[in-house]
């Protein structure tokens, strides 16, 4: 019989591009989407389609018992709109419940049938402002205490204690690339409403969508457990990426802005992204996964996605 995986938030953007590698490898795919309307775009990547809300349990409860999965994917996000760094806290405040309240349904509904979980976290440039700027999963996270982003990253938190305690796999992905992923952050570049804070010293890592669903498939095969980094292999200052992705799309520079005004504008969570962030070392999910990105570096993942 085919192992049954259950994706919940099947209809996101790394969900698009995970149910149909989930598909090829032969898995039978249970996915989910919070809208009746979405059901045939589940179905046309060749999932059995279900609704679901992530934030009511019996609707969690039932979905999975029904599905009987050997393993459950959290893909469950509300990440939507222009982006709002100043106001992240409000920008995030759904997914902040779906990766706390939502995380809790789908570990209780996953235990109850015996299956196997992983999740999706985040490691972009949110490692701890001390030391090198590569982190690796031995690092603690900045929790940003005191910002706008401080309860988007206690939820991170809580999602990745929950589940390495339940013995599943947490996968940190870095910042994301690809179809419907970066379309609001291009536009502002093109309108030159992205600048470069201060000398742009602050460092990102990324991944592909692909690259990200890819690692997914390799964490649900191995029933991989603990915490993974899923970036590319260059983690860079926004000196350096942030020129690079308006070039790409085809915009005029970056403009530059001293961080008291981008602070002013922008406010603290911006400021410290761009000048104080810090990267990730995948190192660990080569080695224990045997991931290999398609994309290894940001260079010619935003040439072929933005082309």
């Amino acid at each position: 019989m085919a192992v049954r995986v259950f994706v919940a938030g099947g209809t996101g953007v790394v969900g698009r591009r995970l149910v149909p590698q989930l598909v090829a490898r032969g898995y039978q795919v249970t996915a989910t989407t919070t809208s009746a309307a979405k059901l045939g775009l589940l179905g046309d990547l060749g999932a059995e389609a279900v609704v679901m809300d992530g934030l009511d349990a019996a609707s969690v409860g039932e979905a999975v018992a029904k599905a009987r999965p050997d393993v459950v994917v959290h893909q469950m996000t509300a990440i939507a709109g222009k982006p709002d760094i100043k106001h992240m806290d409000r920008w995030f405040a759904t997914t902040n419940r779906l990766r706390t309240e939502g995380t809790d349904h789908l570990l209780a509904a996953a235990e109850a049938t015996d299956a196997h979980f992983v999740a999706q976290s985040y490691a972009s440039w949110n490692g701890v402002h001390e030391g090198g700027w590569v982190k690796t999963e031995e690092d603690p996270l900045d929790l940003m205490t005191g910002t706008a982003a401080g309860p988007g990253m206690e939820a991170v938190r809580h999602v990745e204690d929950v589940v390495v305690q339940a013995g599943g796999a947490v996968l940190r992905y870095g910042g994301l690339y690809g179809p419907g992923a970066t379309d609001d952050q291009v536009e502002l570049v093109r309108k030159r409403q992205f600048p470069l804070v201060g000398r742009g010293t602050g460092y990102s890592s990324w991944v592909h969508l692909d690259d990200a669903a890819s690692a997914t498939v390799l964490a649900v095969e191995q029933k991989a457990t603990g915490v993974f980094n899923i970036v590319d292999d260059e983690p860079a200052p926004a000196g350096e990426w942030l020129p690079h992705l308006a070039r790409c799309a085809g915009a005029k520079p970056p403009l530059r802005v001293p961080t008291w005004l981008a602070r002013l504008l922008a406010g603290e969570v911006a400021v410290r992204m761009m000048t104080e962030g810090r990267g990730f070392s995948n190192a660990k999910a080569k080695r224990e996964l045997g991931w290999e990105p398609r994309y290894p570096s940001w260079r010619q993942g935003f040439r072929e996605s933005l082309v």
